[in-house]
């Protein structure tokens, strides 16, 4: 019985999946960035000698734009390093925001419940009865919020 890598390893090797050896030079890549930038980045393909990388937030577009030679170089270097991904190079690094990852707008904020801090042991000094039902069902009120 043959094992699931071999099989894998074969079916990948046939023309009509040569996609997913580029996919696999592609997570290796993704793989080589640094933590920070490997969440940033959604997915990436190479096209007519370019590298097009999609970002999973506006935010993270400039900060890579700033860095598209540290892009370049670590893919000339996978080249060099990785048999297998010696077809991916590119001369020409563009960024762009991911439209299959939109901005997670922030949830809005939920009521904060806080435990009662009073006490309800007070004494109620007044003569008006109306008044005075008014305190019992204040404290009636304290003592079940507690």
């Amino acid at each position: 019985m043959k094992k699931a890598s071999t099989i894998l390893s074969h079916l990948s090797s046939l023309p009509q999946f040569k996609v997913l050896k580029q996919q696999e030079c592609y997570s290796k890549y993704i793989r080589l960035l640094s933590p920070k930038w490997q969440k940033a980045v959604a997915f990436l393909y190479i096209k007519e000698e370019t590298l097009f990388i999609a970002v999973t937030h506006p935010s993270f577009k400039m900060e890579l734009n700033y860095n598209r030679d540290l892009l370049k170089s670590l893919l000339t270097q996978l080249n060099t390093y990785d048999s297998h991904c010696k077809t991916m190079t590119a001369s020409k690094v563009a960024i762009f925001h991911s439209k299959y990852y939109p901005v997670q707008k922030e949830s809005p904020s939920t009521v904060p419940f806080y435990d009662e801090c009073a006490s309800g042991n007070f004494a109620v000094q007044t003569q008006d009865s109306d008044l005075k039902a008014q305190f019992e069902q204040i404290k009636e009120r304290i003592s079940c919020n507690k």
